[in-house]
């Protein structure tokens, strides 16, 4: 198990997206976060405490988790000379980055000789099945995106947390890094054999109560040609019957793809449906969460309002206002 609290690690990360996997653990699990460690020319700030490592050891942390999710997930010198220091001060050190730490030999050599362990959160710790497609029991939510990091995570959470808030049958399915270290289970999808990926999403979700609810953590984006085949995998093995659409009005194009525009909800929602009819006919889109977090109060207000009439379908930024009208809609399905 990793122990808490945490010292978040943003490195050198170049802006606060950069960042979602401490922003992450901060906002649902503040209670783990002793402080923020940011080097030089970090463009990120969860807004705690900077803290040195000995800050942090002096406060009480026990783990140093590395919360940045960069392209390519590479451990770079930098951070390696920070890393194997909080090895010798006493700290054992998470990654869910795909540069895994137990393959850089600095660390696993630091790790040894303090007796510090390395958690890689991006590990598969299961040997999945290949996906069968037969129908089970209980419901499925999954919010699919216009684009990756537009807040799919944050509207499984809350629309969790609403659910549970009312005493309903809920529970929230991690597929990601974040969510992984947010709950302490999961399946990191994205490294999972690409024949079985589909398959751990039905090992992920099984048979339930008929009345029971799991929100499918949502990856990556149908229209984003780099992380596209992550996104099928969760339609295909999920099953969901209810789809949330979300969205990132601000973006001026995919993230990391410049040359890509991002797609209309229009076209999101007709992709996304017919993918997700393939293996659940009766699967609807519910509602639309977006992640209007650089937008004014009135700014949101009007693009929500304007979305929803649009649309014709319950449209909420679930961070301002929670997820209670998305839980309605689907319950209404």
């Amino acid at each position: 198990m990793i122990q808490t609290p945490y010292l978040l690690f943003l490195g050198d990360a170049p802006d606060q997206l950069a960042a979602k996997v401490a922003q992450g653990i901060k906002d649902w699990r503040p209670e783990n976060a002793v402080g923020q460690f940011r080097m030089e020319g970090c463009g990120a700030d969860l807004g705690i405490t900077d803290m040195s490592l000995a800050d942090a050891k002096a406060a009480g942390a026990k783990t140093l988790v590395i919360g940045v999710a960069n392209r390519g997930g590479v451990i770079s010198d930098a951070w390696k000379k920070v890393l194997v220091e909080a090895l010798q001060m006493g700290f054992d050190i998470a990654s869910g980055l795909h540069n895994l730490l137990r393959d850089e030999d600095e660390l696993v050599a630091a790790a040894r000789v303090n007796g510090r362990t390395l958690f890689d959160v991006r590990i598969p710790s299961v040997a999945y099945p290949i996906a069968n497609g037969k129908k089970r029991t209980g419901k499925r939510c999954l919010a699919i995106g216009t684009d990756c990091s537009v807040g799919k995570m944050y509207t499984g959470m809350a629309m969790d947390a609403e659910m549970q808030k009312r005493g309903l049958k809920s529970t929230f399915r991690p597929t990601g890094q974040t969510g992984i270290l947010i709950t302490g289970g999961g399946v990191p999808l994205d490294a999972v054999i690409a024949d079985f990926m589909a398959g751990a999403v039905e090992y992920l979700t099984p048979d339930n109560d008929p009345d029971h609810w799991d929100h499918i953590e949502g990856q990556g984006s149908l229209f984003h040609v780099s992380y596209s085949g992550v996104t099928m995998a969760l339609i295909h093995g999920g099953q969901p019957d209810a789809l949330i659409l979300a969205h990132e009005p601000t973006r001026t194009h995919m993230r990391g793809l410049p040359e890509y525009d991002l797609p209309s909800l229009e076209a999101l929602r007709d992709s996304g449906l017919a993918m997700a009819h393939i293996a659940n006919p009766a699967c609807k889109v519910a509602g639309i969460s977006v992640n209007t977090q650089h937008m004014s109060e009135d700014e949101a207000l009007a693009y929500l309002a304007e979305v929803e009439d649009r649309m014709g379908l319950p449209t909420v930024d679930t961070y301002r206002q929670g997820a209670g009208r998305l839980v309605d809609a689907i319950l209404a399905l």
